[in-house]
């Protein structure tokens, strides 16, 4: 696979696909550091002189209300504050209007398309890797380079349809999450620990299987940990749990099969009956276990970490983390947000941009929309 370093890209239009699905609260984004971590290749861009088209997806698009609230406007303002130099931002990324802003720009100016999930409503053109929306987008440079790893595990028209119609290379921020995670691919240290927390078990289920088989020991938190202690029989309330009856029965079968690789926490943090968070006693539990280990693969929290009263457990755990001086690889997303929220985000070996892309490539050893390049 070309890296950008491969192709000659001095003076070219480039069509570059970043990550910048962040966290924003109004107009204030809460999290920055996808937008940080994709600086090293547009200012690589900007140093040979390259006209620059950005192309991100922002939420999910299904209405025209979403498309209201959806857009990339404040990106691009905080975009403009960390390059220190202009970024012209285009309130559409499809049409005749697009393409004629974009032919009258210069080498050297930044362009940043409005969220191409725009294209999914009504027709999910992104999403569904439409050929011809993908060519159009194609049509805007000379090279395409794809830098959106936490997009990856998706073939949309954006991360994979252009490659089919320009020269395409992967970005800075992509070739360095492909090296980075190759250790928990290709010849990973042993004892292998994962920490598996987050709301949802049933998206992770294929994901938690394939590290089943790969791991020493699983260590569990969150709704992921309420589904398995359900699958159980324990009584979890109204906690965030699963009701699927095949997931909870599959559940049930991985325990007894793993019996001694799941491992799941002993105490919590309740209010009103629900599980917020784990306790003290799941923490010096998991403590044992990431002390005997040579590389622990973090993903998702302990818990409903965005709220201050239910705290504990994430921080105590990547505290864990840091004084075992193991290596220690997080996968995105709102992992990495939490790493970042309580001051960690330099203790570990890695911290991955991409959510369920890092879950994806670890799992599969390959990635969707790269499949096409």
């Amino acid at each position: 696979m070309k890296t950008l370093k491969d192709i000659e890209v001095s003076n070219k239009s480039i069509v570059i696909r970043c990550d910048y699905n962040v966290p924003i609260e109004g107009t204030i984004i809460k999290d920055n550091s996808k937008i940080v971590k994709s600086l090293k290749t547009l200012k690589y861009l900007i140093e040979h002189n390259c006209k620059i088209v950005i192309l991100s997806h922002f939420g999910r698009v299904k209405s025209e209300e979403d498309k209201n609230k959806n857009t990339l406007k404040y990106v691009g303002q905080e975009l403009s504050n960390l390059l220190g130099r202009e970024v012209k931002f285009v309130d559409k990324c499809y049409g005749e209007k697009v393409k004629e802003f974009v032919s009258s720009c210069n080498n050297g100016d930044i362009i940043l398309l409005e969220n191409t999930r725009y294209m999914d409503y009504p027709e999910k053109l992104e999403s569904k890797n439409n050929l011809e929306l993908a060519k159009f987008w194609a049509s805007l440079g000379d090279i395409f380079v794809n830098d959106a790893f936490g997009s990856l595990h998706r073939a949309h028209a954006s991360t994979a349809g252009i490659a089919k119609f320009l020269p395409s290379v992967i970005g800075f921020l992509v070739e360095d999450e492909l090296k980075n995670l190759d250790i928990l691919i290709n010849g990973t240290p042993k004892p292998f620990i994962v920490f598996m927390g987050g709301a949802k078990v049933d998206d992770k289920l294929p994901i938690i299987k394939s590290l089943l088989d790969r791991c020493d020991y699983l260590l569990l938190g969150g709704g992921i940990a309420n589904s398995f202690l359900k699958a159980k029989g324990a009584s979890v309330g109204s906690s965030i749990a699963t009701n699927d009856e095949n997931i909870l029965k599959e559940l049930n079968d991985l325990m007894h099969k793993y019996k001694k690789k799941i491992i799941l926490p002993i105490d919590f943090t309740i209010d009103d009956g629900i599980i917020y968070d784990i306790g003290n006693k799941s923490i010096d539990l998991f403590k044992k276990y990431i002390n005997s280990a040579e590389i622990i693969f973090v993903n998702g929290t302990c818990g409903k970490f965005e709220d201050e009263r239910f705290t504990e457990g994430t921080k105590e755990l990547f505290r864990t983390l840091k004084e075992s001086n193991k290596k220690v690889i997080v996968g995105g997303g709102d992992t990495a947000s939490a790493v970042k929220k309580f001051g960690y985000e330099n203790s570990f070996l890695f911290v991955s941009s991409g959510g369920g892309a890092t879950l994806e490539y670890i799992a599969d050893k390959k990635l969707a929309a790269l499949e096409w390049m």
